[in-house]
């Protein structure tokens, strides 16, 4: 069987979408099958052209098995919504005419934003092959929910378009029951919805000691550090943890907290800790995969946390499988159906959104011995029933069926 897919994050970049992506493909190739993907120049989420790369009309490599052609696209940092739009659309344009020439028995194109799906849609049309909408958020809702957008005219057309796009599609994989039931709703039979979760990477994510030379270098040695790896941005509500952990410098003076990565915030991010002089807040710039179990290995909490919103308490975010692999229990500062899980394990300590009451006393209680070693068994259970290895391969079999 021959695939092509089509996404705009893909390694090195190593957001979640890229990930995701990225292990599943390599999963099908072991398996036999012959895989494509159009994608463009790694950038995200700086904007910044990886070293190696150049964002050319057409370039291809093989990574692992897959066979990945890198088109143009307008680059932009992970911020501002008109020059989003624009690269969301380049990219689009471009992958749409790369995927003509390319032989394939099923097309896949995968969201955040659905404009990679519209270009699925129409190669669909032209070559005459079903093609599969995998939704990895429901876009445009989440611009709503982060503030980016109010409900206007211009996003009643995008939720127009995303309607026809679930509608036109042979197939919808989504990422949550939640996006399931949600698109159902909205007229779409069920039975055309299939549900594969995220999960981790066990060959890439292992339990293993602390690595002593992180330690050393960010000064984390002897403390018991809190970490938030992934993208800063609108999201994320990283500014409330920075609020909140101003007061843990005095009551708890040994614990640290650890910000990974870049996005949209960062720059705020960087001023807001500035301006509160914390000195239990460090932050790195985004790290390549091969360096980020490194990093991970450091922390003894994983912190996941994004903005109070009944929109994101459809999400599931990528990182507490990761998390779950390295035997790290996780503060969760999110509703729905993430907190269903992490309770349903015991994988973790959940509070409130945007609540700081809640925030101290799940601190309080995570940190505390007994309940620490408690959630390190809970992250052991989470993780037998999240390897990325076997919901890539249901996943596979699904899409055979649509064949």
């Amino acid at each position: 069987m021959r695939l092509l897919f089509l996404t705009d994050n893909f390694p090195p970049e190593v957001n979640a979408p890229a990930n995701r992506t990225y292990e599943h493909c390599k999963e099908w190739v072991k398996k036999g099958v012959e895989v494509t993907v159009i994608t463009c120049a790694p950038n995200f989420p700086k904007g910044e052209v990886y070293p190696g790369y150049k964002n050319k009309i057409y370039q291809s490599e093989k990574i692992d098995g897959i066979k990945v052609i890198r088109v143009w696209s307008y680059i932009t940092a992970n911020e501002g919504f008109i020059k989003r739009i624009m690269d969301y659309i380049s990219f689009a344009v471009m992958a749409f005419f790369a995927g003509l020439f390319i032989k394939t028995d099923l097309i896949i194109a995968t969201s955040p934003q659905f404009f990679t799906a519209v270009a699925g849609r129409w190669l669909s049309f032209f070559k005459g092959r079903k093609w599969v909408f995998e939704v990895r958020d429901l876009w445009p809702e989440s611009i709503i929910a982060v503030g980016a957008m109010k409900r206007n005219r211009a996003i009643r057309f995008f939720e127009w378009i995303e309607k026809r796009l679930y509608q036109s599609a042979d197939h919808i994989i989504v990422v949550t029951d939640t996006f399931k039931r949600k698109i159902s709703e909205r007229g779409i039979a069920s039975e055309k919805i299939s549900v594969f979760k995220n999960g981790a990477n066990l060959d890439l994510f292992q339990p293993k000691p602390k690595d002593e030379n992180i330690e050393e270098k960010l000064g984390l040695k002897g403390n018991k550090v809190f970490a938030y790896i992934g993208t800063h941005g609108m999201a994320h509500g990283l500014s409330f943890i920075l609020d909140s952990i101003k007061p843990l410098e005095v009551s708890h003076p040994d614990l640290k907290f650890l910000f990974i990565g870049d996005g949209a915030e960062k720059k705020n991010l960087l001023q807001q800790a500035e301006e509160l002089e914390l000195t239990n807040a460090v932050f790195v710039n985004s790290v390549s995969k091969k360096e980020v179990v490194d990093y991970l290995s450091v922390m003894d909490v994983a912190l996941v946390n994004l903005k109070k919103s009944d929109t994101f308490k459809t999400v599931i975010p990528s990182k507490i499988f990761e998390a779950a692999a390295m035997e790290k229990p996780i503060l969760l500062g999110l509703e729905g159906e993430t907190k269903g899980i992490i309770e349903k394990y015991d994988a973790g300590i959940c509070y409130m959104p945007e609540d700081q009451n809640s925030f101290f006393e799940a601190v309080q209680k995570i940190s505390e011995r007994s309940s620490y070693e408690e959630k390190v068994k809970g992250s052991k259970k989470l993780l037998a029933d999240f390897d990325r290895c076997k919901i890539a391969s249901d996943m596979l079999e699904c899409l055979r069926k649509v064949v």
